[in-house]
Formats: C-alpha cells, sequence, structure tokens
C-alpha cells in the first residue's frame, strides 16, 4: 500500500466515535449471563459486615482474599481445600496445559459455616441451593490494581458482586464486562478461560458459588 492509503486507513479508525459509556455497564454473552435471580444488596453488605466482624478474609493469592461460607459436613473449615482448588493453566510460550491444586468435590460442601448461619447469606445459600447443584461458596476480595492468573476451572460459577466499582472487569475466553453490585446474579463459564481484574481505586468483593457439575473436560 502507498503512504496515502495508510494514512488513509488509520484516518478512518481515529475518526470514528469510541464507546465509553457501556463500559460501565453488563454487557453479557454465552459465557456470562444475567439470571433472573436477584437479591437484596443491601441486605447483603448488612450481613457482610456482621460476618467480618466476627471473622477474617484468608490470603489465597497475591491480592485474591477468601472465606469459605460452606465445608463439608462435621469438619472443619481450616482443615479443608475450602478456599482454592483444580484449575488448569498453561504457563509459557509453549502453551501446554498443565493442572494444579487438588480436585475438589464440591458436592461435599453442604453445611454452611457458623458464622454465616442467621445471616442474609443463609436466605441466599437456600435460594441458590434450592436451584442449582451449588459446591463451595465463597466471599472473594480481590484488592485494587490487580489481576487473578488465566486460567479455567472444572466446574462453571455463579456470582454476585456485593462492592465493585467500574474498574472491575471479568474476563472470559476474552469477552470483557463489568459485574454491577446491583444484587443481580450472574451465570459465569469459567470452564473457559478466565480472569478476574480490579483496577479500580477500591477492592472488589463478591460472593462465589461453585456450581458442583462433573469436571468438564474438553
Amino acid at each position: 500500500m502507498s503512504i496515502s492509503q495508510d494514512t488513509k486507513e488509520l484516518n478512518s479508525y481515529i475518526n470514528k466515535k469510541v464507546d465509553i459509556e457501556s463500559v460501565a455497564s453488563f454487557k453479557g454473552n454465552e459465557h456470562i449471563i444475567k439470571l433472573n435471580l436477584k437479591f437484596d444488596i443491601n441486605q447483603m453488605r448488612e450481613a457482610l459486615d456482621e460476618v467480618k466482624a466476627m471473622s477474617e478474609f484468608k490470603t489465597a493469592a497475591s491480592g485474591f482474599h477468601a472465606l469459605a461460607m460452606t465445608r463439608r459436613k462435621n469438619s472443619s473449615v481450616e482443615s479443608d481445600n475450602n478456599l482454592v482448588g483444580r484449575y488448569y493453566t498453561r504457563l509459557d510460550d509453549s502453551y501446554e496445559e498443565i493442572a494444579k491444586d487438588e480436585l475438589v468435590d464440591e458436592g461435599s460442601f453442604t453445611e454452611l459455616v457458623e458464622v454465616f448461619k442467621g445471616t442474609y447469606f443463609e436466605t441466599i445459600h437456600k435460594e441458590l441451593s434450592a436451584r442449582y447443584p451449588v459446591g463451595r461458596v465463597r466471599i472473594l476480595e480481590k484488592d485494587s490494581f490487580n489481576c487473578n492468573s488465566w486460567h479455567r476451572d472444572p466446574e462453571p460459577r455463579i456470582h454476585i458482586p456485593i462492592y465493585t466499582n467500574p474498574g472491575a472487569l471479568f474476563i472470559v475466553n476474552h469477552h470483557c464486562t463489568h459485574l454491577p453490585a446491583d444484587g443481580s446474579v450472574y451465570f459465569t463459564d469459567t470452564r473457559g478461560y478466565h480472569t478476574a481484574l480490579n483496577g479500580g481505586d477500591e477492592s472488589r468483593t463478591h460472593l462465589v458459588a461453585t456450581l458442583a457439575y462433573p469436571e468438564y473436560k474438553p
């Protein structure tokens, strides 16, 4: 191509209208879907204050803090792999996929951790469990200016944002969107490669429920 053609081509991109509005809202696709179910965001935040007054988040990875909401029957949270389980990733430019950590029997996480009993989170757990095969449920907090690893999980997840900011984004198979914290419930097909990032000034907090379906094997 000639210099003038190259210049004309670039100018055609420069002169297009830039979307700076829709990025502040939810834009779903087949990997990230807003469900019909919805909870009271104010009651969730009040319940989180109650729980945090009696318990502490544990750091599961850099910038990633977790609080187990469910556990195996007749076992302690501390003795179980409640916070981190099996995931798959690619570490280098060979692009070879490897498995990390132990596979978790999600269906065995049927009991609510004591600190959550009697709070609005118990209502949420009952409503989710009545509809879906729910396994581990955790409250996950992500520091500002931080990103999770690029990986896939054996099972999909339910996300319910409790606190967020416009710079908190969720990406599945290269589809990126913001999940507003308004009580909405989102199906996230984390069987595909995904990450969560928080590019905002404030931390991001989600309730995350693993769906206890059999492990997805490509």
